[in-house]
């Protein structure tokens, strides 16, 4: 007889468990409290049911979890976690620490939400991997209990971003379910959809659900023509050219007091000219909007190249000049591949994206 994990059920689903086995309605939440809450990883731990309760519930259940495989630790602090899957598929969440005096006591987690991914971005290394397949709900969910339980003492996450692995909005589906186990209040994980980013290739047919789910808006940009995005971002921007993505963004329905965040990884003689400053100024121009900018974060078997320290001021001046908050991403977790773009199983079997020919975007 399988046995049910108790993890993969959503909080209506945990109720059609608790009524269908006759138990008293509030079991619900004291179930779901121990799972998200307290992070337990047996049943017999759940100390505020009966006996008899916990009898059945382990002969019929179980939790499973995510213990990471590997953990890699950066000169930075940075950790990034491996995580293997039932199906031995493995995914990679990092951890990454303020070192600002400001706030030191900030820890944002870097989630995964695909194996792979399914777009084929020239300049990031999952992208190589192709998509082999969508994560479900707890598996999201299970790279953040997972991190908590590891965490010392007095420590505790407080940001997440949706920006790991995989394209967010093409597993919108699951993502949706993770996000309200992470917010829920009385028995979830408990974050505030503020502290938590949604990070998005482009998807434009799909904004209108992280407006729905209350999370902030990270979209990646990376250029400013059409032609550079067919180059650098050829599926999505396929799908969704470029107009067409800010029509979208500009329509989308920003909370009080929020900015939607545009990310731009400035890649060397490819992206990063006074010529596309300007244009990125126009782009977004009007708009309540930040923009985060990320020197491209190299690894082995890239054909691109991080701009010069000179080059990158020089692209932020331009902006900032113009009225427009820019943002320069320091770069962290280098060193064990756990920056921004660098996340994926390195393999000699992987291909090496090849880099289309360049269109005169001047």
């Amino acid at each position: 007889m399988s046995t049910t994990d108790l993890m993969t059920l959503s909080a209506g689903e945990t109720a059609d468990l608790v009524r269908d086995k006759g138990w008293p309605r509030f079991h619900t939440h004291q179930i779901l409290r121990w799972l998200y809450q307290h992070r337990v990883t047996d049943v017999e731990a759940m100390t505020d049911l009966s006996k008899a309760v916990r009898m059945q519930l382990s002969a019929e259940t179980r939790i499973s979890a995510l213990p990471p495989v590997e953990t890699l630790t950066s000169e930075d602090g940075t950790q990034k976690f491996i995580f293997h899957l039932e199906d031995g598929k493995a995914v990679e969440s990092v951890l990454i620490p303020n070192t600002s005096s400001r706030e030191n006591d900030r820890l944002t987690l870097c989630l995964s939400t695909q194996v792979g991914c399914t777009l084929d971005c020239a300049f990031c290394l999952t992208g190589r991997m192709g998509l082999l397949r969508n994560l479900k709900a707890h598996e999201i969910v299970g790279q953040v209990l997972a991190v908590q339980r590891g965490l010392a003492p007095g420590l505790r996450l407080t940001n997440l971003v949706l920006m790991g692995m995989g394209e967010p909005l093409a597993n919108a589906d699951a993502v949706e379910e993770a996000v309200r186990r992470l917010t829920n209040q009385p028995w979830g994980v408990g974050l505030s959809p503020r502290r938590i980013t949604l990070s998005t290739a482009g998807l434009t047919s799909r904004l209108t659900r992280v407006a729905k789910m209350g999370v902030n808006l990270a979209v990646s940009l990376n250029a400013t023509t059409n032609e550079q995005r067919d180059r650098l971002m050829p599926a999505v921007n396929k799908a969704y050219p470029l107009q067409a993505l800010m029509k979208a963004c500009r329509a989308f329905p920003l909370k009080p007091h929020r900015r939607m965040t545009f990310e731009y990884v400035l890649l060397r003689d490819e992206n990063d000219s006074a010529q596309d400053a300007a244009r990125l100024v126009k782009l977004i121009r009007g708009m309540r909007c930040k923009i985060n900018l990320i020197p491209f974060n190299e690894f082995p078997g890239s054909p691109f190249r991080r701009p010069a320290d000179e080059t990158v001021l020089r692209f932020q001046a331009i902006v900032t000049k113009n009225g427009v908050d820019a943002y320069i991403r320091k770069s962290k977790g280098r060193d064990i591949l756990g920056a921004c773009g660098q996340l994926g199983t390195l393999s000699e079997s992987l291909p090496l994206i090849p880099v289309p020919q360049r269109c005169s975007t001047a």
